[in-house]
């Protein structure tokens, strides 16, 4: 905690700051002017007269066990967040701003040392009961208490939370140069506190949750499928930030236990929209009647994000992989170039930055900016940090790969390994095998030809498929050697990057420092970055970030594209300007005088998450 001011102090302080805030309808991080003005009708990439009603049918993955996504205990259902309002809303095709929701106006201190949110009277939950400044209050401390880790690392620097009347709150900070700070708070999702008083938080369960926003749940069949039915009467449905949004009367989800299943489930009819992650699906899966007559339509809408880092990851509490030079020897084993060309119809780039698609990775050589923050950890971090930026090793694609394995080879040498009757031992002398800790079924076809290429210098990769319940836990036990992980990215990176990289993360249970990265001169450059005090000094703290972790070799860089790939049934619309850094499905609607995707009864129906048990 910081030391108590004096009283004296204190208020001479707080009538100087006070006197010069003014509430806002908006937040922007560097107090730039937002997009939108007070008196904005709705949002750009809205159709504002957008027709209410119809069921809009989703799939899901593998299951769920929890209705409480709040808490690192189960498996949390997918959408859950359309039952919560926060106390603002961002923009979704700008940077990072922050419009008042449940919270009509936002009152910043001009030195960044509080936060005051004036709560809408007309806000309530679906009960009736008005939401107050005590359940902001109450939300806060419950999730601090009681939430996943990633709470406590964006809420660090509260120092309290205040109901000033019922209708006020106000969060005081320990220090005033967490820029950040006020626009992570309007993320608040507000809790009733009245509700919450009979019941355990900690407590994973389907006991269906009381909530403000425009949706609530009406039916669940654990582990199967959740509906959602819009609420007629939302306190917030007339206000500009929601204009145009929360179209759909029904939302169902259905799960299913394998995703090629799913994709023919749709095709037959028996959902609506699928976003495609498989390039190898994408190009071949959809060559049917419908697709071609324009009744299921495949569509790739621009994603305006940085596409962060999705990578094998290693665990470093594993003694195998503490060793950078074995991380970069087992990096060469990857060749994407082959990969792409033969199981992805050419359509990924590798990717080579924490931050790429965006002005903040790393290119070239450091700049001044960038050196200024390096040099201070010269022998604390990779010396190649200050040279030519990271790149990944390039194959021919033909899939030989001998001068990748010679020097992979010849790095574990380095290290200690050798050859032992035809198999890779590690400095102790214990043969070399991984367990490669895997949910999706369709990365098995990728990990494959890695295994063969560990396999050609005596290394074993044992390839081993949970359920999703059980990955889970695992993940969360951090019992893994490697897994596919995802760091994903906004265009403002801040409070998050704690619960990536810093110290303090890698032993908590559900943070995303996946690999156990504890390392001073990361946690000084991700608390630099939090407390960047311009866009400038931002993207310079992004960059020298970027080119610790790369060079770290903590992941082996998997690929990315740069677009959203859709597919949907005709009968759905959404607006002709989607939003530049989301796909935007809260503003789709279904059209009121088209015929809905015909059901064909196929013998996918047996294999979603029901028959699948």
């Amino acid at each position: 905690m910081m030391p108590l001011r004096t009283l004296i102090g204190l208020l001479f302080a707080g009538a100087a700051l006070f006197a010069h805030a003014a509430p806002q309808h908006a937040l922007t991080l560097y107090n730039e002017p937002p997009k939108y003005p007070a008196d904005f009708k709705h949002f750009a990439y809205v159709n504002p007269d957008a027709p209410k009603g119809g069921t809009f049918r989703q799939a899901g993955f593998g299951g769920f066990d929890s209705l409480n996504p709040f808490i690192s205990k189960g498996v949390p259902v997918d959408g859950i967040g359309e039952v919560y309002d926060t106390l603002a809303k961002q923009g979704l095709d700008e940077p990072f701003t922050q419009y008042g929701l449940i919270a009509s106006k936002i009152e910043k201190a001009p030195d960044n040392s509080w936060v005051r949110f004036y709560l809408r009277p007309e806000a309530r939950f679906h009960d009736g009961h008005p939401v107050r400044a005590e359940d902001v209050v109450f939300s806060f401390h419950t999730l601090i208490k009681n939430g996943g880790p990633l709470y406590r690392g964006y809420y660090a620097d509260v120092e309290e939370v205040i109901a000033e009347d019922p209708l006020r709150v106000l969060f005081k900070f320990k220090h005033s140069n967490n820029r950040e700070l006020p626009l992570i708070l309007g993320q608040i999702a507000v809790l009733p506190k009245h509700w919450w008083a009979t019941r355990d938080f900690t407590k994973g369960n389907l006991e269906i949750p009381l909530g403000s926003g425009p949706y609530r749940i009406t039916q669940v069949k654990a582990g199967r499928s959740v509906r959602y039915e819009r609420v007629k009467d939302y306190w917030g449905k007339d206000l500009p930030v929601n204009r145009g949004f929360y179209n759909f009367d029904v939302m169902t989800i259905d799960y299913y236990r394998d995703n090629t299943v799913a994709v023919e489930a749709l095709k037959a009819g028996q959902f609506d929209y699928w976003l495609e992650s498989v390039a190898k699906t994408w190009a071949n899966a959809y060559n049917i009647p419908a697709v071609s007559e324009g009744r299921l339509i495949k569509e790739q809408i621009p994603n305006g994000n940085p596409t962060g880092m999705q990578g094998f990851v290693y665990n470093l509490r594993r003694p195998v992989f503490q060793d950078v030079r074995v991380r970069e020897a087992l990096s060469l084993l990857l060749d994407f170039e082959w990969t792409n060309k033969q199981l992805f119809n050419g359509a990924y780039v590798r990717t080579r930055s924490y931050f790429d698609n965006s002005e903040m990775a790393a290119t070239g050589r450091p700049d001044a900016a960038q050196l200024a923050i390096l040099e201070p950890l010269r022998g604390q971090i990779p010396e190649q940090a200050f040279g030519d930026a990271f790149q990944n090793s390039v194959t021919d694609g033909s899939g030989m790969i001998r001068a990748q394995q010679r020097k992979a080879y010849q790095l574990l040498q380095e290290a200690g390994w050798r050859i032992v009757d035809d198999k890779m031992v590690d400095a102790s002398g214990k043969p070399v095998s991984l367990e490669f800790l895997l949910v999706q079924t369709d990365f098995e076809r990728i990990l494959l030809p890695f295994k063969r290429n560990l396999s050609d210098l005596g290394i074993d990769l044992v390839i081993r498929r949970v359920d999703v319940s059980q990955y889970i836990n695992r993940l969360r036990s951090r019992d893994f050697d490697m897994i596919v992980g995802g760091f994903p990215q906004s265009n403002s990176p801040g409070n998050e990057q704690r619960e990536f990289w810093k110290s303090e993360a890698a032993d908590n249970p559900g943070s995303r420092n996946f690999m156990g990265l504890k390392d001073p001169a990361v946690d000084q450059v991700v608390e630099q970055l939090i407390n960047a005090d311009s866009r400038q000094s931002l993207v310079a703290h992004t960059r020298a970030l970027d080119r610790i972790l790369q060079w770290g070799y903590y992941v082996i860089p998997n690929w990315h594209i740069k677009t959203w790939r859709v597919v949907y049934w005709n009968h759905i619309g959404h607006p002709k300007v989607p939003p530049t850094y989301d796909i935007g499905t809260d503003t789709w609607w279904i059209k009121p005088d088209a015929a809905p995707a015909p059901e064909v009864q196929t013998q996918v129906q047996a294999t979603t998450a029901e028959g699948a048990h």
